[in-house]
């Protein structure tokens, strides 16, 4: 009985909520540090390199660990968040004309449910054309060996194609832009909402703690946003 009160209670999810959006927080860091290596002048080395990157990011037993966690904390987070943005429809006060919420709270913290639909949404196409390339799509044709001696799939090509292309590669860059716009919104308000939720509330660091929120909900969604835009108007056609 006292379980699955805990699993059907409020206070229980955005527990898990706020320790799984702690976590894709450091899974931000981490994948930022690798992409960033997309900036390099076009070159071989600059190709083997993140091409490595890519093969160690998907074959070594630690970071395929992690990234299964990573997985588990993505649909946890977003099956916790639309559960919660469900309950906390149901307990909204209703017929209240004097009932103003933008006065209370900020536009992100009342629309977490609508960024958390649009960055699912962008995960989903995004891993569908870069990861689910990588590991079943059809670079098998493109596979090389670096300097270092290794077999790799030229991933780095792929993605530079991608946001080059003639076509279709600004309209790319553009919605990346969108979903990195959402991801700061989002993490505007859960950075320091999740370390609240998990019971880091004092106010000697309270202050700090929305500061460094801040901070990292402009810092790292705009490092993710300037890649698509360098690699289609500043980096050397390939």
């Amino acid at each position: 009985m006292a379980k699955s009160a805990l699993l059907k209670s409020s206070l229980a999810k955005k527990y898990w909520m706020a320790f799984t959006g702690l976590f894709l927080c450091l899974f931000l860091v981490g994948h930022l540090l690798g992409n960033l290596q997309l900036l390099l002048p076009v070159s071989e080395t600059a190709k083997d390199q993140f091409n490595e990157y890519a093969l160690f990011m998907t074959t070594n037993p630690a970071v395929k660990v992690l990234s299964y966690l990573t997985y588990i904390s993505i649909i946890f987070h977003a099956i916790d968040g639309l559960m919660l943005t469900i309950h906390n429809r149901k307990a909204r006060p209703q017929g209240y004309v004097s009932f103003k919420p933008s006065t209370n709270s900020m536009w992100s913290s009342r629309n977490m449910g609508i960024l958390g639909s649009i960055i699912l949404a962008f995960i989903i196409i995004h891993m569908s054309m870069f990861w689910a390339e990588m590991k079943f799509g059809g670079l098998d044709d493109t596979i090389y060996t670096t300097a270092n001696g290794e077999e790799v799939k030229d991933l780095y090509t792929l993605t530079i194609k991608t946001f080059q292309d003639a076509q279709y590669g600004l309209i790319w860059a553009i919605a990346y832009g969108f979903a990195m716009l959402a991801i700061a919104f989002h993490l505007s308000h859960g950075f320091a909402s999740g370390f609240q939720s998990l019971g880091v509330n004092h106010p000697k660091y309270n202050g700090f703690i929305r500061k460094l929120g801040y901070a990292f909900s402009v810092l790292v969604p705009l490092a993710f946003a300037v890649i698509p835009f360098y690699i289609y108007f500043v980096l050397e056609k390939i």
